[in-house]
C-alpha cells in the first residue's frame, strides 16, 4: 500500500465540461471530512470525493446519478493500492450531457490521471510503544532504537530516576523491539504498547 507524500490537483475539459482532482493524504474520517470542505468548490454544480483509510472508505456522487461517480473516484484510490487518500472532483457543467458512461469514465479518469502523476510513499503500519527506563539503560536504549528501521520517536521525558520514551515502530517490528529492550535492561525497563 502506498500514501500521498502530499496535495496533489488535476484539471481537464470533457465536452465542454471542467473536472478538477484534488488528491490529499488524510490520516482520519475527521480529517478526510474537514480536506473535503476546504477543497469543495460551492459554485461548482458538482463536488463528486472517495476516501479510504485501512479498511473503511466512504463516496458520494453529489447529485450526479448513482454511482457514476464517487464509485469510479474509489476505484481509482484503490486501483493505485493508495491508503489514506481523499479525492475530490469537482465539476463545472459546460453544457453537454455525457450519459453515466461517460460520467464514470469522466470522473474515475481525473482522478486516476490526478493520482498517477502524485508522488506517493510506501505506507508502513506502525504501532505506538512507550518505556519507561531508568538512566543506567538510558545511552544503550536510545543507541539501539536509533538503529531500528522505521521507527519514529514521538516524546522524550526525564523524570528523578530515568525517563519515558513514547516511539512509533513498524507493526511486524514490535514485538522485536520490545524483547530487544527488555534483553538490553534486563528486564528492568516497563513497557506499554
Amino acid at each position: 500500500m502506498y500514501t500521498l507524500d502530499r496535495t496533489e490537483q488535476f484539471e481537464q475539459e470533457i465536452r465542454k465540461s471542467r473536472f478538477r482532482a484534488i488528491a490529499c493524504p488524510v490520516d482520519s474520517e475527521a480529517e478526510a471530512r474537514a480536506r473535503l470542505a476546504e477543497v469543495s468548490d460551492a459554485a461548482a454544480n458538482h463536488n463528486c470525493w472517495a476516501w479510504r483509510i485501512g479498511q473503511a472508505y466512504r463516496f458520494n456522487d453529489d447529485g450526479e446519478p448513482s454511482g457514476t461517480a464517487g464509485k469510479p473516484i474509489l476505484q481509482a484510490i484503490d486501483g493505485q493500492a493508495l491508503d489514506r487518500t481523499l479525492v475530490v472532483v469537482t465539476r463545472w457543467f459546460g453544457g453537454i450531457l455525457l450519459g453515466s458512461g461517460g460520467l464514470i469514465r469522466a470522473y474515475g479518469g481525473t482522478a486516476a490521471l490526478c493520482l498517477r502523476a502524485a508522488a506517493k510513499t510506501e505506507y508502513v503500519e506502525r504501532v505506538a510503544l512507550t518505556v519507561s527506563l531508568g538512566f543506567s539503560d538510558l545511552a544503550l536504549v536510545k543507541a539501539r532504537l536509533g538503529a531500528a528501521a522505521g521507527l519514529v520517536m514521538d516524546d522524550e521525558t526525564y523524570h528523578d530516576t530515568g525517563a519515558r520514551l513514547s516511539f512509533r515502530v513498524p507493526s511486524e517490528k514490535a514485538e522485536e523491539i520490545g524483547r530487544l529492550i527488555v534483553d538490553l535492561t534486563s528486564g528492568r525497563a516497563e513497557i506499554d504498547g
